[in-house]
């Protein structure tokens, strides 16, 4: 077999993740009359939906980078991989693996929902029947867009299957504007469509797109639509069985994060050991190296805080307890007797203590303290879901939207103190308090700071910064890392366009700038 990584070629085969296609793939897919039921409907969209727990997804490429380029996580082993090196100091070359091999699975994702969306206009069956269905796919498509276009600016958008290589082979970039129309119409589909719930939180409902639309329309500073958008969530909590978990550290624990009412949507691991597909590897690159306390057999110390990070966070606040591992336990050798001994010590004595390679820092124990079943070491084939949206970020969304549009509402204030009540639950302390008469800009410092610390390592980190234009204020020398010299914010806010993608379709460009 002849292996294409040209992005158009991608739709051969998606259902089933293959991106290995014969040299006349055009058809393979979706030949006449594949399209005869719902159920083949629900296959093409599921085949988007594998497509995101792929390493070269949510696995770690897109995810370690996002995490990399905020202000909280740096790197903890200077002898990882030049391509995470390249994120965390914002030296990115147009060749980086970590951008190209994401680039190519979301374009997989897009190809699989396209097929689906295509699919669903040779069945005859009424509206009623196909389209929930169908807004699966639309849903997938307009999740894909959105981390693509906030990543790299103007993209290729294609909505229809590939079946003219040479037309497709041709295709030029698509504006930012049309892009989140074109998205913003997805998640409205979604929206109409979609039940009121579903079997699990993998499976998107009428709440995650709704949910969606307002990050979409607080993203682009439509803030109106972004509280109308999360209102109508928070208004129908209970129709779509919403709320805020009432311990913290459940949202992280693998076995009672099925049954919380807190994730609106997620990405479901399953322990997988079949290669790549299905696998996650948070737990091996936020781990401490050698730490033996979840008998995961220590992680690889690569993306770790800041010791800022949990100096500057407050200790009274349960969600640091949560976060943060600020002690390892280890193998020690008794240097007289030779006899070893399991010994818990103090993060300021990771690396002498047999970490190795690993920083003497706090380490994030969200996706080590309680993953579950793991297929292979380190932690790697987790049976954690990752959040990509839960509810305590919908009350964020509309407390910072209301602000902009009534400045210093107590409702937003409100929707603030509600996430504040479950942090100070957790441990009985009196912090966060509640807060109140807050002016605009107040405010609006608050919210950021609230998603800072509730959405910690979740990877949303630097899509805050960069739609909030905060990049010089969070890298300069006051910042949680220090200063990042390379840092330059008429370039750094959007990624490189892959380099391979430039050679085989010159009409992508221009590059980004600066690349």
């Amino acid at each position: 077999m002849k292996q294409y990584k040209y992005l158009f070629l991608l739709i051969g085969l998606s259902i089933i993740g293959c991106s290995d296609l014969e040299e006349e793939p055009i058809g393979l897919l979706a030949p006449d009359g594949f399209f005869n039921n719902v159920n083949d409907i629900k296959t093409a969209a599921n085949g988007a939906y594998g497509h995101m727990t792929h390493e070269n997804f949510w696995g770690r490429r897109m995810s370690l980078a996002l995490m990399l380029r905020g202000d909280m996580v740096a790197i903890g082993d200077p002898t990882t991989a030049p391509r995470r090196i390249e994120h965390d100091e914002f030296n990115v070359s147009t060749d980086n693996a970590m951008i190209d091999r994401s680039w190519l699975k979301t374009y997989q994702m897009i190809a699989a929902a396209n097929q689906a969306i295509a699919g669903a206009e040779e069945v005859s069956v009424e509206d009623e029947i196909k389209n929930p269905v169908t807004a699966l796919a639309y849903f997938a498509r307009g999740f894909a867009y959105f981390h693509l276009v906030r990543q790299f600016g103007d993209i290729p958008y294609l909505d229809t299957p590939v079946t003219d290589l040479e037309a497709a082979s041709s295709i030029s970039k698509t504006p930012v504007e049309d892009v989140y129309e074109n998205i913003i119409a997805d998640f409205e589909f979604a929206k109409t469509w979609l039940p009121d719930n579903q079997a699990a939180r993998s499976i998107p409902a009428k709440s995650a797109a709704q949910s969606y639309l307002a990050l979409v329309y607080l993203t682009i500073g439509e803030y109106q639509k972004a509280y109308d958008e999360a209102k109508g969530v928070i208004d129908n909590e209970g129709t779509y069985n919403l709320g805020l978990e009432p311990d913290f550290q459940d949202l992280f624990d693998s076995s009672k994060i099925d049954s919380s009412s807190e994730p609106i949507f997620v990405l479901d691991f399953i322990g997988a050991s079949n290669g790549d597909d299905g696998r996650d590897y948070q737990a091996a690159l936020t781990g401490l190296r050698d730490d033996q306390q979840y008998g995961l057999g220590g992680g690889w110390s690569v993306g770790v805080p800041s010791l800022e990070v949990f100096n500057t966070w407050d200790e009274r606040d349960y969600r640091k307890r949560v976060s943060l591992d600020v002690t390892g336990v280890f193998k020690i050798t008794d240097p007289v007797t030779g006899i070893q001994t399991l010994e818990e010590r103090p993060f300021t004595v990771f690396r002498e203590s047999g970490a190795g390679r690993g920083v003497n820092r706090p380490h994030i124990a969200k996706y080590t303290r309680a993953i579950g079943a793991t297929a292979t070491g380190n932690g790697r084939g987790s049976e954690a879901n990752y959040m990509m949206m839960r509810y305590a970020e919908v009350l964020l969304i509309a407390a910072e939207a209301l602000n902009e549009i009534s400045p210093g509402s107590n409702e937003a204030h409100g929707y603030i103190n509600r996430v504040r009540a479950r942090a100070r639950s957790g441990n009985g302390s009196d912090f966060p308090a509640d807060i109140s008469g807050l002016s605009q800009d107040d405010l609006r410092t608050v919210v950021l700071e609230e998603r800072k610390w509730e959405l910690a390592f979740e990877f949303k980190r630097w899509y805050d910064i960069v739609r909030r234009r905060l990049g010089n204020e969070v890298f300069s020398a006051t910042g949680l890392e220090g200063i990042k010299v390379n840092f330059d914010p008429n370039q750094d806010y959007l990624l490189p366009l892959p380099a391979d993608e430039l050679v085989r379709n010159p009409n992508l460009l221009p590059q980004n700038p600066g690349y």
